[in-house]
């Protein structure tokens, strides 16, 4: 698909990949369970915001009670802008990592392009990536994920779905 900056990122993905709360908590322990024997962890860093449900998930399994952020801006709404890091780590979490990274978890929901990987992976070039979803554009910035997309498919998290009526995906099939 061409570039068209007056489409949102969802209209330019094309395909719907809707994920259900039961399907994401399955999704996070499977990444738990990979992790599993990649630690000890010191510390997760969450990518917020979508980050945070997944750390909580990963760090309650793991057994994990230091949770940092790293707050990072890249969409309003569904459209993609330029990164903003609004909070960067707490000086506890980089002492934690021995200032690179090193026994420290990142979590996030989804790579996508992987600009805001690039990023945190800047911050802490020896912490352990992981992220439940990755798009082939940004699935060599992590160490660990579960569930592989087409760059053109649009996540829709639980978080951002309601309960509604959903259409036949063929016309007329309903």
């Amino acid at each position: 698909m061409a570039d068209h900056p007056e489409l949102s990122a969802q209209e330019r993905a094309g395909k719907a990949f809707p994920v259900s709360w039961d399907q994401f908590h399955r999704d996070c322990r499977a990444l738990t369970w990979r992790l599993n024997s990649a630690g000890p962890f010191h510390a997760i860093i969450a990518i917020t915001r979508g980050g945070l449900v997944p750390a909580a998930i990963v760090a309650r399994e793991l057994g994990v009670r230091v949770i940092d952020t790293v707050c990072i801006a890249s969409y309003e709404h569904n459209k993609r802008g330029e990164l903003q890091v609004l909070k960067g780590l707490s000086a506890d979490a980089l002492k934690l990592g021995g200032g690179d990274g090193k026994g420290l978890l990142i979590i996030d929901d989804l790579v996508d392009t992987g600009k805001t990987a690039r990023i945190v992976r800047d911050m802490l070039p020896k912490a352990h990536f992981a992220t439940v979803y990755a798009k082939p554009m940004g699935r060599p910035l992590v160490d660990t994920y579960i569930t592989e997309v087409s760059q053109d498919t649009w996540i829709f998290f639980p978080w951002d779905l309601g309960l509604s009526f959903q259409p036949p995906m063929r016309e007329g099939a309903g």
